[in-house]
C-alpha cells in the first residue's frame, strides 16, 4: 500500500506540473483528493492492515496529501494572480483622455416663466402668497361673488370631491385668504402662483391642469390707471421695452369694471401676422378693479378702500414668449423640446 501511495504521489505531481488553467487544476484536485478520489480510495483499504502498519501507512497518506495540496495551492495562487493581471489590463484607464461631459438638467420652461414673473413683481414691491390646491366652495366661488347657482359658475367646469370641496379652478381663493389674514390692514400687494384644475379636454391650447398667477393690490385711492401702469411695466419687462398694451371691456364676477388685456404681437411687433391673425394684438390676461362685494367679504370697507386684481395663465405667457404652438409640449417630457430652453 505504501508503494501505491508513493506511485499516486508521483503521478499526481507529474499531472499538476503540466496543468494549464484553474479549471483543469480543480479537476485534478477532485481526481486525487476528492471524496471519491484516488487517495481516498487507497486509504479505505487500511482496515485490512495490522495495528502496527496502520500508523505508518496513515502517516505516509498524510505526507502524500500534503505534497499534492501544496502544489495545488501554489498553482491556484498563480492562476489567481494571472487572472487579476488580465482583469487590470482590460480595465486600464487612460488618465490622459479628455473627460466625458456630464449631461445636466435645466429649469423647466414653465418654471422659468414663473420665476421671471415673480422676480418682476417682487421688484415692484409685491410678495408671494400661496394657498391649498384642494379648496372649499366658499373660497373658490362664494367669497369671489359667485354664490350658489350663479350662472357664471358655468364658465368653469370643476372637479368636485364632495358637494363643498373641489380642486381649485383659479388661484383667486388665495387672494381671499390673504385678505382674511391681513384683517383689514393695508397695503395689500401679493401675487399668487400655483396649479389650477378644470374639466377641459387636452388639446393644443387647453389642459385639465395648468398654472396661473394672480395679483391683488388693495389700498386707499387705488385706481384703474394704477392697474394699467402696473401691467404695462410687467409686459415690457416680460416681452420687451417696445411692448404696448390695450384694455378691452370684459366681465368677471369678482371685478368691476373688468377688462381683457392685449399686448402688441411678440412676433410682428403689431404690424400684423399669422400669429396674431393680422390684428397686431395678442390676448394675455384678465383684470379689473376688485368688486366691492369681494372687498367686503374679505374684511375691507369698500367705501374706504379700493383695489385691483389680475390673473394670467403661465402657459399662455410661455407660449407667447418662446413661440410654442402646442401646450402639450410642456407636459410630454420630451428632452428634445426641453433642452432648447437651456440657453435662455
Amino acid at each position: 500500500m505504501k508503494e501505491r501511495l508513493e506511485s499516486l504521489k508521483a503521478e499526481a505531481l507529474e499531472q499538476l506540473k503540466n496543468v494549464a488553467d484553474a479549471v483543469q487544476l480543480n479537476d485534478l484536485r477532485v481526481k486525487y483528493l476528492g471524496k471519491k478520489g484516488a487517495l481516498t480510495e487507497i486509504l479505505r483499504g487500511m482496515g485490512s492492515l495490522s495495528a502496527e502498519e496502520r500508523p505508518v501507512i496513515g502517516q505516509v497518506g498524510n505526507v502524500v496529501r500534503a505534497a499534492i495540496e501544496e502544489v495545488i495551492e501554489r498553482k491556484q495562487q498563480h492562476f489567481q494572480e494571472k487572472e487579476t493581471e488580465l482583469k487590470l489590463a482590460s480595465e486600464k484607464v487612460d488618465v490622459t483622455l479628455p473627460g466625458r461631459p456630464l449631461r445636466q438638467g435645466g429649469v423647466h420652461p414653465l418654471n422659468k416663466v414663473i420665476q421671471e414673473i415673480e422676480d418682476i413683481f417682487i421688484g415692484l414691491g409685491y410678495r408671494i402668497a400661496e394657498g391649498p390646491e384642494v379648496e372649499t366652495d366658499y373660497y373658490n366661488f362664494e367669497a369671489l361673488n359667485l354664490p350658489k347657482n350663479h350662472p357664471a359658475r358655468d364658465m368653469q367646469d370643476s372637479f368636485y370631491i364632495t358637494e363643498d370641496i373641489l380642486m381649485r379652478t383659479q388661484t383667486s381663493p388665495v387672494q381671499v385668504r390673504t385678505m382674511e389674514a391681513m384683517k383689514g390692514e393695508v397695503p395689500v400687494k401679493v401675487i399668487c402662483p400655483g396649479k389650477v384644475y378644470r374639466r377641459d379636454d387636452d388639446d393644443a391650447t387647453h389642459s385639465f391642469q395648468f398654472n396661473q398667477i394672480e395679483g391683488l393690490v388693495i389700498g386707499k385711492g387705488i385706481r384703474m390707471s394704477d392697474l394699467k401702469g402696473t401691467l404695462l411695466q410687467f409686459t415690457r419687462e416680460m416681452f420687451g421695452s417696445n411692448t404696448q398694451i390695450r384694455l378691452r371691456p370684459s366681465f368677471f364676477p369678482f371685478t368691476e369694471p373688468s377688462a381683457e388685456v392685449d399686448v402688441t404681437c411678440v412676433k410682428c411687433g403689431g404690424s400684423g401676422c399669422r400669429m396674431c391673425k393680422q390684428t397686431g394684438w395678442l390676448e394675455i390676461l384678465g383684470c379689473g378693479m376688485v368688486h366691492p362685494r369681494v372687498l367686503e367679504m374679505g374684511g375691507y370697507d369698500p367705501e374706504e378702500y379700493t383695489g385691483f386684481a389680475f390673473g394670467m395663465g403661465v402657459e399662455r405667457i410661455a407660449i407667447l414668449k418662446y413661440g410654442i404652438d402646442d401646450i402639450r409640449h410642456f407636459y410630454s417630457n420630451d428632452l428634445r423640446f426641453l433642452q432648447q430652453f437651456a440657453r435662455y
